[in-house]
């Protein structure tokens, strides 16, 4: 519900600030007053696309702040929810327009685009006139309108879930054609290449075990002859021999030196062990150098194969493995390709069925709801003085997706034995009106109750016993929620529950709009204004007091 409307420098309002309450709230003023300039205050802080130019004369910025209520469940709550607001049970909307044409828009204190504000608004207020092109004239939410009416929203989700699993059907078959049909094109490649990559069947990190120990055998026969030399001179025909002979000697004669080759017998027993240790070490190295030259052909030649193949599929060695066996993943997928197909193809009929058998579950319903649409609104239109009109609902095949398969027209014949057609050809201003009004009575147990519904001289063209039904029948839509009505009826606007009236006045060679809210005496004023003209009689003040007493 809209609670508050603040307006500062818009146009021809300087300040104003406006308390809206539940019920049916009318707005009367004479024509030029600024009425409109409300309606697209409100249209801006809601981010509708309106006049280019909003920003009053003089002002270096216009703002609109705007106060909504949202009770429990309130369908805005979702849209804060997905742009990552916290929950809370007020909202303010604020805009800002400059002079020279920047708009900036808040929700709760964050700054918001105008599609974020736009996503907003059509959870809070729905605006109808004669030129409703958001609601009874656009044929594109005549469907929608017909189902709100039905009520059918278990049916809506069974469709939609069907046309979700449809469409997934659809593009797993289409990725499935497309993959086997370059699986085919390449079918010769992927054979020469798995088979090619089997016969060679590389090894993780066997490029490297194969370039080092290639190293080795080439640079065996450079060295070979020094480490063998070298295991010669230590070895027990060397220093190993010439040793063992000098500690036999020294332990043959030590007891007669008094202790004095103790210690170097010690040293010459450690520089035995250790002189072990390193021939055993240049032994195993000649051991490892020892070598086939045709290991070292062999361990070229793959060398060379890995590297050239590696080369070819533009890969490094060690990528090799991986490579092959996405190749043949490939080349089962082909393989396979044939069956798979056969199953998505299969899957994909099953969608079909599905969504066929929802979709005609839903069109069932959707004639009937028609049906029931059809007699409710033609049984509201003879209190509007339209008894002879004919409101029909038109449905037709369309294309299938997510809301089924049907199309949705409200069609109309406003004389006896006149065509039927689009509404919005064959009905007048006042016409469109009075139907739009029957409509929304016959959609009333279906809107939401946090919805403000705006309707901007909805009553223009008719008047009298018509302008009374049509003022009551904006009661009771406004019964529970709230409805803010832009009216010239003065039998409308005593049906209000609260009454302001716009006002322009001229002061200081400026002028400027305001809006007055008005109580009893005043009320009785201004309607018997509306009834009688600037001369106000006696006659249009009793007509007026008989209008507020009902």
């Amino acid at each position: 519900m809209l609670r508050t409307l603040e307006i500062r420098d818009m146009l021809i309002i300087d300040r104003l600030e406006l308390e809206f309450q539940p019920g049916l709230n009318v707005l009367t003023g004479e024509t030029g007053a600024g009425k409109s300039i409300l309606l697209d205050s409100l249209g801006f802080v809601l981010g509708w696309r309106g006049r280019a130019e909003l920003v009053r004369s003089g002002a270096e910025q216009g703002e609109v702040t705007a106060v909504f209520d949202l009770p429990s469940g309130h369908p805005a709550h979702d849209v804060l929810a997905e742009a990552g607001f916290e929950d809370a049970d007020e909202l303010i909307l604020r805009r800002v327009n400059t002079a020279d044409g920047r708009k900036t828009g808040w929700v709760n204190d964050r700054r918001v685009t105008g599609e974020m504000l736009r996503a907003l608004s059509d959870t809070l207020v729905e605006l109808h006139g004669q030129h409703d092109d958001r609601g009874l004239l656009n044929p594109k939410g005549h469907r929608a309108l017909l189902d709100q009416f039905a009520g059918h929203d278990d049916l809506l989700a069974s469709v939609k879930t069907a046309w979700s699993g449809l469409s997934k059907a659809r593009k797993a078959l289409a990725d499935a054609e497309a993959a086997y049909q370059a699986a085919q094109a390449e079918e010769e490649f992927l054979r020469h290449a798995v088979d090619e990559l089997d016969k060679l069947s590389p090894q993780n990190g066997e490029d490297a075990e194969l370039d080092a120990r290639r190293r080795m055998m080439q640079a065996s026969e450079r060295i070979r002859d020094d480490i063998a030399r070298a295991a010669q001179v230590i070895g027990q025909d060397g220093a190993e021999s010439a040793m063992a002979n000098a500690l036999r000697w020294l332990e043959g004669v030590s007891e007669a030196a008094d202790g004095r080759l103790d210690e170097p017998l010690a040293a010459l027993t450690r520089a035995m062990a250790e002189l072990d240790e390193a021939a055993r070490g240049v032994s195993d190295c000649l051991d490892a150098l020892e070598f086939d030259p045709l290991e070292l052909e062999t361990t070229e030649e793959r060398l060379f194969a890995l590297r050239a193949l590696a080369r070819k599929h533009n890969v490094g060695p060690d990528e090799l493995p991986g490579l092959a066996d996405d190749l043949r993943d490939r080349l089962a997928a082909l393989d396979q390709g044939a069956e798979r197909l056969t199953q998505l193809t299969s899957a994909l009929r099953s969608a079909e069925v599905a969504y066929e058998q929802a979709a005609s579950t839903l069109r069932e319903s959707r004639v009937s709801a028609a049906a029931r649409l059809d007699a409710a609104v033609c049984a509201e239109l003879a209190p509007l003085k339209m008894e002879r009109a004919v409101f029909a609902t038109d449905l037709k095949e369309a294309p299938a997706g997510p809301d089924g398969s049907d199309a949705v027209a409200f069609t109309v014949a406003t004389n006896p034995g006149a065509p039927a057609g689009p509404i919005g050809k064959i009905a007048s201003g006042g016409e469109l009106s009075r139907f739009l009004l029957a409509l929304k009575v016959c959609l009333s147990e279906q809107r939401d109750a946090g919805l403000t519904m705006i309707f901007d001289e909805i009553d223009r063209g008719v008047g009298g016993a018509t302008a009374d039904a049509v003022g009551r029948r904006l009661a009771a839509l406004a019964d529970g929620g709230q409805v803010l009505v832009v009216t010239h009826s003065p039998q409308v606007a005593a049906l209000g529950a609260h009454h302001w009236r716009v006002e322009k006045k001229v002061a200081d060679e400026q002028t400027t709009s305001t809006v007055v809210p008005l109580d009893t005496s005043a009320r009785e004023g201004e309607i018997a204004r509306m009834l009688a003209g600037d001369t106000i009689t006696d006659e249009a003040r009793a007509a007026a007091r008989a209008l507020l007493a009902g």
